[in-house]
């Protein structure tokens, strides 16, 4: 059996941009892909911290450097520049390599640099 893990997110950056007339996906800094591990036309989900949208789309390339994150088409109508979102990737594991797989935090704050990575979340506690 194979089990959908998180492969890779960008946990609370700050949409720079939200283009209707453009190729619905998403454009993301290349410097922020490479951080996580993603690629250009991965599946990812999109989480809308400021109004509670959850959609799905694709990754496009943005400027290297310039700290876009650009919801186009469809997409742009779930977001407001400033929004925070959180973007995850998914990926399927054997469960002998779901066992040992660790997924690729990266924090970022308001202006999307990177604050911090993790290996994993702690547990939640009441």
């Amino acid at each position: 059996m194979n089990l959908k893990m998180l492969k890779a997110k960008l946990h609370l950056v700050s949409v720079t941009n939200a283009e209707l007339e453009y190729d619905g996906s998403c454009a993301i800094d290349e410097n922020l892909l490479d951080q996580a591990g993603l690629r250009e036309f991965e599946a990812i989900d999109v989480y809308n911290v400021n109004n509670g949208e959850r959609f799905s789309t694709y990754i496009i390339l943005g400027e290297r450097g310039s700290g876009m994150i650009s919801m186009n088409g469809a997409a742009a109508r779930k977001v407001q520049v400033g929004d925070r979102v959180i973007i995850a990737a998914y990926g399927h594991y054997s469960e002998e390599e779901a066992a040992k797989h660790i997924p690729k935090l990266v924090y970022f704050d308001g202006d999307n640099n990177k604050s911090r990575t993790n290996q994993g979340i702690p547990i939640q506690v009441v």
